[in-house]
């Protein structure tokens, strides 16, 4: 069996008909028959009921046609990564949250820049959902999230857990003790969430947080981004659980309050292509452990 018969036979059972499948394969009608008869014949049993008229698959028509089409999507998305990896040509496209810039990620820049300045670099920002397409589609080389999520082409590496804080507006009687505060006491507040789309992401892994602890917050307010979070934050209209690293960014309007609960992280993840080993990848990733020795931030290495 062969990846055109895989072609062959999504092209008849999305059509329902030979003539029109052949002439979407720019083919005649008879070699396509013949074809899917030999595709019939290796598998042992039969595709098409073909005394329907339009013509229907069988159960175990059905069932090929659900992993041919799967088959025939991982054979789209490997050619894109393969190009990708065949072009770098030191270049290297790299997507990042938008909180990764409060953290390491701009001291990972300028290092790298730095020790390989014949390596051009191009940022993107861009969710984590999307960094996963865009690698699986050879637009970036590398991405730095926070969601684990599962896809068969992208390998994820956990970098590190960073803390989670409570972002709170200035005066708010929860910054009057100077203590830490727990999620438990932060349920009557406006909990304010981000990004709003595309879903799962770290507003997923906030609710979750919440959800673990048997706590329901009383209202939910979804935004775009960071910013426009932490704006409304600011304005007294909601409270939010941000990474630890947004201490770095100044505000006068904002107060972060340390959270009294065990295992309130978010990992900071990078992604890559599965199987990409390229040895500017390498470069970036002992990099960054490197730097992560330097500043004395836990973490567990791994190697591409």
């Amino acid at each position: 069996m062969e990846l055109r018969h895989l072609r062959y036979f999504v092209a008849v059972a999305e059509e329902k008909n030979f003539t029109r499948a052949a002439a979407r394969l720019c083919m005649a009608q008879p070699p396509l028959s013949r074809q899917i008869q030999q595709l019939e014949e290796e598998l042992g049993t039969i595709l098409f009921a073909r005394d329907a008229r339009p013509l229907k698959l069988t159960e175990a028509g059905e069932f090929f046609y659900a992993h041919a089409q799967q088959l025939l999507a991982r054979t789209v998305d490997l050619k894109a990564m393969t190009q990708r990896v065949g072009k770098i040509e030191r270049t290297m496209a790299i997507g990042f949250v938008a909180s990764t810039l409060y953290g390491m990620l701009p001291k990972i820049i300028r290092r790298f820049k730095s020790l390989y300045p014949s390596i051009e670099l191009d940022l993107h920002e861009m969710t984590t959902m999307e960094q996963i397409k865009a690698l699986k589609e050879g637009r970036i080389d590398v991405g730095f999230g926070r969601i684990k999520h599962e896809d068969a082409n992208v390998r994820r590496i956990v970098l590190r857990e960073e803390r989670l804080m409570a972002a709170v507006p200035v005066g708010h009687p929860l910054t009057l003790s100077g203590n830490p505060v727990s999620l438990k006491d932060l349920v009557t507040e406006t909990l304010i969430i981000y990004p709003k789309a595309p879903r799962p992401s770290y507003a997923d892994q906030v609710l979750d947080a919440f959800r673990d602890r048997a706590l329901v917050p009383e209202k939910i307010r979804e935004v775009r981004e960071l910013q426009i979070a932490l704006g409304l934050i600011a304005a007294s209209e909601g409270i939010a659980i941000v990474p630890s690293s947004l201490k770095n960014l100044q505000r006068n309007d904002v107060v972060y309050l340390e959270l009294n609960e065990r295992n309130a992280v978010s990992p900071v993840i990078m992604s890559v292509r599965l199987m990409d080993q390229s040895e500017d990848l390498q470069f970036l990733l002992a990099l960054i452990y490197d730097l992560y020795d330097e500043e004395k931030v836990p973490h567990v290495k791994e190697v591409l």
